[in-house]
C-alpha cells in the first residue's frame, strides 16, 4: 500500500484535459473487479458505470461547482466535486484511487475540500448523498464528523448512467456536516 504522506499532494481544479483521467479514477474507485483493490467498491450492489466523461465536464464547466483534484507526482490520484448550493456545498464524485485507499489519503481529501469550500464560498454546512446500504462509508464519513440526517431521496433506476443495480433497495441518505 502506498503511503499518503510523501510525496506533497498538489491541489488544483479539474480541467477539460483531465476528463478520461478523471473517469477512469472514479471507475477504478467505485466499479468492476479493479475496484476491488479499495475498501470504497459499490461493485457487488451496482453494476455499469459510476459515471462519464459528459458528467465529468458538466462538473467542471458549472459555475457553481468545482472538480477538486488531487495530484502526486503528477499523477491524478485522487478527486472530489464542490458544488455551491446557497448556505452550504455539497460533496460529492470523492474517489481515491484504490492502491492509496485506506492509508488516511482521504481524511487530507476531504479536509482541504471542506476547508475550501468554507473559504471560498463561505457555507457553513457540507452536505453530502450516500447510498444507505454502505453502512462503512457512512462510518467513516461520521468518524469525519458527518451526520446522518434519515433523509433519503430514491436511487435513479432505470438511468444507467448511475449504474445498474444488482439490488432493489438502493436510496440515497443525506450526510451532513458543520463546517463552523
Amino acid at each position: 500500500m502506498e503511503s499518503p504522506a510523501s510525496p506533497a499532494l498538489i491541489f488544483r481544479d479539474a480541467t477539460d484535459a483531465d476528463v478520461d483521467a478523471l473517469v477512469g479514477l472514479v471507475e477504478s474507485a467505485y466499479r468492476g473487479d479493479a475496484s476491488r483493490a479499495g475498501w470504497t467498491t459499490e461493485a457487488d450492489i451496482l453494476d455499469g458505470q459510476r459515471t462519464d466523461p459528459e458528467g465529468v465536464l458538466e462538473v467542471i464547466k458549472s459555475p457553481d461547482s468545482r472538480l477538486l483534484t488531487v495530484e502526486r507526482d503528477g499523477e491524478i490520484v485522487a478527486c472530489c466535486q464542490l458544488e455551491h448550493r446557497g448556505e452550504y456545498a455539497y460533496f460529492g464524485m470523492f474517489a481515491v484511487r484504490p492502491s492509496l485507499q485506506g492509508a488516511g489519503l482521504g481524511k487530507v481529501i476531504i479536509a482541504e475540500a471542506e476547508r475550501q469550500a468554507r473559504e471560498t464560498w463561505g457555507v457553513s454546512e457540507m452536505h453530502m448523498t450516500v447510498i444507505s446500504v454502505r453502512e462503512d462509508l457512512i462510518a467513516w464519513y461520521e468518524r469525519r464528523g458527518y451526520r446522518r440526517t434519515g433523509r433519503t431521496s430514491p436511487f435513479p433506476y432505470g438511468d444507467e448512467r448511475f449504474g445498474v443495480p444488482r439490488r432493489d433497495d438502493l436510496r440515497f441518505e443525506l450526510l451532513v456536516k458543520p463546517l463552523v
